[in-house]
């Protein structure tokens, strides 16, 4: 089935051409050669960091209305073969006009979205999704995102049961300016989940710049719906380029557990990146203490 997947995505990518129809093939090869220690031992691995390949694209309808759409599979170039090697991310249709933008299917929830680009280590093992719980992109979901007014806009998510002994969940955040801190001179938004996953969750998040370096901070705070445990952690992060080069590094608890990562990245090309990092993980006593030392190759097309 994964491989009919792969098959329909290049039948659809070659009918674009031949066609000329508004659509767009993209993706991300990351590639690291990595030493690892998780508590047993040092030991070398390859790893693909989210990988990925994917179609999306736009269409004009009547009365102003625009459908947009959004396709897109992880890919492991590393150590995973044959039927598990394709998996689904972000696959969605959805309708955009002057009301806002709606999509169907599969997506990042609107909290999980609200992070934007705070965390620098995305991806790799210090991915802030290894300490928090809320990185979740939800099937049977609804995404809504209102139209921006002064920079502010509101963006909902909502997951169907699809069961019939299942909850409701939902996720919303409120979020200002440009994540990408190119429209505006910071980013920031705050953003909750209510029975996302097992977990109600809240962030507050915020980036920007003093002088050339790039400062981001997140508050998180999540609650087990089951247990009820209720964790606290925080995230700091800041990035420094330097021509070609970006040193970057950041900070991240939960309770007693934290991780720290530093790394460099060089813009080898328009399109390409070399990087290095090293992360760290001080756990309390229900984990081993670990560390990571990774050396790869990034490439969008």
């Amino acid at each position: 089935m994964k491989k009919s997947t792969l098959v329909l995505a290049m039948a659809l990518a070659g009918a674009a051409t031949v066609q000329a129809d508004p659509v767009t093939v993209y993706g991300q090869l990351n590639v690291s050669a990595q030493s690892s220690d998780e508590g047993d031992g040092r030991f070398s691995e390859l790893k693909s960091n989210s990988s990925r390949f994917g179609l999306k694209g736009d269409y004009a309808l009547d009365n102003d209305l625009t459908l947009v759409y959004q396709l897109e599979w992880g890919v492991d170039m590393a150590d995973v073969g044959g039927g598990d090697n394709i998996t689904s991310r972000n696959q969605y249709v959805g309708v955009k006009g002057n009301f806002g933008e709606v999509r169907l299917g599969r997506h990042d929830t609107a909290l999980k979205d609200a992070q934007g680009k705070i965390d620098l280590f995305s991806d790799y093992e210090a991915d802030v999704k290894n300490l928090w719980r809320g990185e979740v992109r939800a099937n049977d979901s609804v995404t809504y995102y209102t139209p921006t007014y002064n920079n502010f806009g509101v963006h909902l998510t909502y997951i169907m049961e699809d069961a019939a002994d299942a909850e409701d969940a939902f996720s919303a955040s409120v979020y200002y300016g440009d994540e990408n801190l190119k429209n505006t001179a910071y980013y920031a938004a705050v953003s909750m989940d209510s029975d996302v996953a097992g977990f109600d969750a809240m962030r507050v998040q915020a980036q920007g710049k003093v002088a050339a370096v790039k400062l981001g901070a997140i508050y998180h705070s999540q609650e087990n719906i089951v247990s009820g445990l209720e964790q606290d952690g925080w995230l700091l992060s800041a990035a420094y380029p330097m021509g070609k080069t970006e040193l970057k590094a950041q900070y991240q608890t939960l309770e007693d557990n934290d991780a720290v990562s530093v790394g460099v990245d060089y813009k080898a090309g328009k399109n390409t990146t070399l990087f290095a990092w090293y992360s760290s993980f001080n756990f309390d006593i229900t984990a081993p203490d670990r560390d990571y030392l990774a050396v790869g190759i990034k490439h969008k097309f």
